[in-house]
């Protein structure tokens, strides 16, 4: 596929989700948290044409906003929401960008399964260590009964692999979630989301 034809199809698939609200595990972390800390910086990875950075720049948070499609973030860029000025757009995939100690939230709403099962437990130790006491993560991880499971470059966990992966953490969200649905872009698919919302103290 051309690059010119990779970019009109993720642009086609932000198109559709364009005007969806903040996942409900972004909107669970932020209401922990309150009124956002001073300078209160998120991670937003995988960060699509900005579906969830809106909430967070609505609330008062800074955000750096990770994705590895140049098109997403430049859709991002010419919404021009209000608080742009707030946003550090990286252009990366999630698995090699640096992440900033003391970011307070690492929000990855159905990104953090897209990467090789090795650098997705990389990934988790990275942002576990990140984070600052009271930070948190929100997301989702994908079930091993989900119609995508052995998909290359993708990672899954069971309901136990994912329970030990939290341990040390207060789990503030721990839905699975399993039924059949359909894709952003209408394709028939059974669902198996671990949707988590996780404390370090």
């Amino acid at each position: 596929m051309s690059q010119q034809d990779r970019s009109a199809e993720w642009s086609a698939y932000y198109e559709k989700l364009r005007d969806r609200p903040p996942r409900k595990t972004l909107m669970a972390a932020l209401d922990k948290f309150g009124s956002p800390p001073a300078d209160a910086l998120a991670v937003d990875l995988g960060c699509g044409d900005g579906r969830d950075v809106v909430e967070l720049l609505r609330r008062g948070w800074n955000v750096v906003a990770v994705d590895a499609e140049a098109e997403a973030l430049k859709r991002l860029a010419e919404r021009k929401l209000p608080g742009s000025e707030r946003i550090t757009p990286i252009v990366s995939r999630m698995e090699d960008v640096p992440l900033p100690l003391g970011a307070q939230l690492v929000n990855s709403s159905f990104a953090m399964p897209l990467c090789e099962p090795a650098k997705f437990h990389a990934l988790w130790q990275r942002i576990r260590e990140a984070l600052p006491p009271g930070g948190r993560f929100s997301g989702q991880w994908y079930g091993p009964r989900d119609s995508w499971f052995g998909r290359p470059g993708m990672a899954f966990v069971s309901r136990a692999e994912a329970e030990t992966m939290l341990q040390g953490l207060d789990v503030e969200m721990f839905e699975e979630e399993e039924a059949d649905g359909v894709t952003p872009r209408g394709k028939p698919k059974h669902w198996h989301i671990f949707h988590i919302v996780a404390r370090k103290p």
